[in-house]
């Protein structure tokens, strides 16, 4: 039997995100946990992916409605800004979903990536001859960036 916690994490973990639609907070790795005590109230961590991230309210609204919609009237969302997100934080299949939406996923880290910046691989043609036109493109947590090698302009999920 499915608990109640794993139903409403279910449930929240497909709202989807306002500004890029083809990922969910869950891919994201915004839902951060799931409660609910012996009187049916339920509380929902999310962490969003930037501080003043101006999506936030409408993510917050939308897994208050789901929750209620799915049978939980006395919910609330919590925003929790620490530990700060992390583009760590978001699934392979997130990334993958980025790529394949035309928005170059932000680079996985490792113990050994230093501060030197390596190129941007373009979603639509592959090439690594990239450079950035802006540093902030239509979301604060992305930049827009311009592939040499089929000269489109392209987003860029930012690391965090």
């Amino acid at each position: 039997m499915v608990s109640d916690v794993e139903q409403i994490r279910r449930v929240a973990a497909e709202v989807v995100d306002p500004e890029i639609p083809v990922l969910t907070i869950d891919d994201l790795g915004i839902l951060r946990e799931v409660r609910v005590d012996g009187a049916g109230h339920v509380d929902v961590d999310i962490t969003p992916t930037y501080s003043g991230c101006p999506a936030l309210d409408v993510i917050r609204a939308d897994v208050a409605r789901s929750v209620r919609d799915a049978g939980y009237p006395d919910v609330k969302v919590n925003v929790v800004l620490s530990p700060a997100w992390t583009t760590d934080w978001m699934s392979d299949i997130a990334r993958r979903k980025l790529h394949d939406y035309g928005i170059a996923p932000p680079r996985e880290r490792d113990a050994h990536m230093t501060l030197l910046k390596l190129a941007v691989e373009c979603p639509l043609c592959g090439s690594a001859h990239t450079s950035e036109v802006s540093h902030f493109g239509s979301t604060p947590c992305q930049a827009l960036l311009r592939c040499a090698g089929c000269a489109e302009p392209f987003p860029h999920f930012k690391e965090h």
